[in-house]
């Protein structure tokens, strides 16, 4: 068994002409539409990927999500989103994406999603491949998670 511990590999993308709003930048959809093709790639690199989808009939459903949209981008932007594994559970991940464009932190997403058989409909734990490949990823200490997590909306 490889004991290896990494972190994940950022997510990439530009932003398109059709994600741009009447406000002449990207639309809040898209940040969320980003997020998700960022949640995607860990799915794949936890080793949930579309044959693991196919084979078991489960997969990873997003049950509560918060975004933060910190700065504007538009056209054509490189758009970079890294994700930390704040911590997980039995059935459980719990995410930190931050997008960045360039240098610059435009938007964060704290989420969490839950193992689903989608047969059932129920939640059941990670097989043992996956567990394995949630424990190998680099998990921070409390020092180094992102000091947005847990943050509630107020006016």
């Amino acid at each position: 068994m490889d004991t290896t511990t990494r972190a994940l590999p950022a997510y990439q993308c530009e932003v398109l002409p059709e994600w741009i709003d009447y406000n002449g930048h990207m639309s809040e959809a898209y940040y969320v539409l980003v997020f998700g093709f960022a949640t995607d790639q860990v799915m794949d690199e936890l080793g949930m990927d579309q044959l693991y989808r196919h084979d078991t009939g489960s997969s990873l459903y997003t049950v509560e999500a918060h975004v933060r949209y910190l700065l504007e981008t538009g056209p054509g932007a490189e758009l970079t989103v890294t994700t930390t594994i704040v911590n997980s559970g039995p059935k459980k991940l719990h995410l930190a994406h931050e997008m960045r464009s360039g240098s610059q932190l435009i938007a964060t997403e704290e989420i969490l999603a839950l193992h689903v058989n989608q047969v059932t409909g129920r939640t059941e734990a990670f097989p043992s491949s996956v567990s394995e490949n949630i424990t190998r990823i680099t998990h921070p200490g409390e020092d180094q998670t992102p000091e947005w997590i847990g943050r509630k909306v107020t006016a």
